[in-house]
């Protein structure tokens, strides 16, 4: 199919050929669909969609209608080839049911293996739940790390919420409105009782965030769970306790034994969180007195 030129920041025209096409769509208002998407949408040989009723009601907003292929964790080593083949000749549009396909959503493999059969890949960049509830939550944005959706067994949830409290950044969730209250009551059990917020139906006539500390946010939700899509922010951990030399030059002498001094530097500044000039320092030091 034909596609509208677009533009790039040079004012260039862009020409849209055979390839793969990943395009974000609105996670809740239909407004949010940039004029690029649209293009591509309408402009498609086929789409492929996680589920192909959601993204029906999307082209007809758009008045478009064009040839779907359902592509969800069901179907998909089955349905890749196909789209890989196509994906020579024609143009091949990737959505999920709302926000940046991929995230939470099926399709790396996808990427993976058009990227190893030549095929051009190009994104069309637009909403995302977890970014757009990390710009609502008034917590540090400079560290951030995205988890999705926590496991739904019991002990595998609880060792993923210890794991991931250890990282020093932000923690962006997925979370279902009926689960939410158990799993904020569950985190601040894990993690103590850190700042955090729960954005809701975000871009919807609902939207609202409510932030507060953990064990307020679970004692709001326990026997009222919030409706609609739930994304839940956590702040990091406190500052870590201060490591003193005795503690770092014994980290060093274990990572030297083993490997030479500059791979040694870089895993004791990750396992212990230094400044790098710091931990450098010590280990020439330690080597000196070595020789």
């Amino acid at each position: 199919m034909n596609l509208p030129e677009s533009t790039n920041e040079d004012a260039e025209p862009v020409a849209y050929g055979p390839g793969l096409y990943i395009v974000a769509t609105p996670i809740g208002n239909l407004g949010d669909l940039s004029p690029r998407a649209a293009a591509m949408l309408a402009g498609a040989d086929v789409i492929a969609a996680e589920d192909t009723r959601v993204t029906a009601r999307l082209l007809a907003h758009i008045g478009a209608k064009v040839p779907m292929l359902p592509y969800h964790d069901h179907n998909a080593d089955t349905v890749r080839p196909r789209l890989i083949a196509r994906m020579a000749n024609e143009i091949v549009v990737l959505v999920s049911d709302a926000g940046t396909p991929l995230i939470s959503d099926p399709g790396y493999k996808l990427v993976r293996d058009a990227r190893a059969a030549g095929v051009t890949i190009v994104t069309i960049p637009g909403p995302c739940a977890a970014v757009a509830a990390l710009t609502l939550a008034g917590l540090p944005t400079d560290r951030f790390l995205f988890a999705g959706f926590l496991p739904a067994k019991a002990g595998a949830r609880a060792a993923a919420i210890i794991e991931l409290g250890a990282v020093r950044a932000t923690l962006v969730f997925y979370e279902s409105g009926g689960r939410t209250g158990a799993t904020l009551a569950e985190m601040a059990k894990l993690l103590g009782n850190r700042p955090a917020a729960v954005a809701r139906e975000i871009s919807k006539r609902f939207e609202e965030t409510v932030d507060g500390t953990l064990e307020n946010l679970a004692a709001r939700y326990a026997e009222t769970p919030p409706r609609g899509e739930v994304v839940i922010v956590v702040g990091p951990p406190g500052e870590a306790a201060a490591v003193d030399d005795a503690t770092l030059d014994a980290a060093l002498l274990r990572a030297m034994a083993v490997q030479p001094m500059k791979p040694a530097v870089a895993e004791v500044v990750e396992l212990l969180g230094l400044p790098r000039n710091r931990v450098y320092a010590r280990a020439l030091a330690l080597r000196d007195a070595g020789n």
